[in-house]
């Protein structure tokens, strides 16, 4: 319960300074390399749960 009180807490201003820190922090070029990680890492993700969901499925792509 406290958690959707923090969250419910957060507005445009907020967000705004997290944009702006972020920025400050990392600059502009490294802000899509940072992006392009963090999309690769949450697919990498995926894959392996869905390879643990599905183990059959490795047994016979390893045998092809």
């Amino acid at each position: 319960m406290s958690i959707l009180i923090i969250l419910g807490m957060i507005g445009a201003p907020q967000i705004i300074l997290i944009i702006a820190v972020v920025l400050l922090l990392f600059g502009g070029r490294k802000i899509p390399e940072l992006m392009k990680g963090l999309g690769s890492g949450i697919k990498e993700f995926k894959n392996a749960t869905k390879e643990e969901e599905n183990p059959s499925n490795l047994d016979k792509d390893k045998k092809a």
